[in-house]
């Protein structure tokens, strides 16, 4: 008995989410309307039947910058360009006059110019130190 129930119930139990359905509606709706909603904002209601109101909430602020865009790990994209100017002028100092360095064809012009400072520097302390002396 319950084997023959069995295919009974399972086709009315299919067919009742079909059965539950209205006919197609008589007309679509006049107006849909996109509403975003800011801090304690509530829903505006419809203004007639013919109408839809969608609600989403967008924050606590209408001028606050998403999380989402907020916080960004600083790559070569958000740098600056003159900081990119400052990096490759600080990649090249070693190639230009007056560095100090073996690599580039002014290093002899760098090195005697620091060590012209370091005898000036020098001389003016040894100045400073026999003014002191009585």
């Amino acid at each position: 008995m319950m084997r023959s129930l069995l295919p009974v119930l399972l086709a009315v139990g299919t067919a009742a989410p079909a059965l539950a359905q209205d006919d197609a509606p008589a007309d679509p709706p006049q107006r849909v309307r996109s509403v975003i909603l800011y801090g304690d904002q509530q829903c505006p209601k419809p203004e007639n039947d013919g109408e839809i109101v969608v609600c989403a909430n967008g924050g606590e602020s209408p001028y606050r910058i998403p999380k989402a865009f907020r916080e960004r790990d600083p790559g070569p994209e958000g740098t600056s360009w003159v900081r990119r100017a400052e990096l490759v002028e600080e990649v090249n100092r070693v190639n230009l006059p007056g560095s100090c360095t073996p690599v580039g064809s002014f290093g002899q012009s760098g090195c005697t110019l620091q060590a012209i400072q370091r005898w000036k520097a020098e001389m003016a302390e040894k100045k400073v130190a026999e003014a002191g002396i009585p």
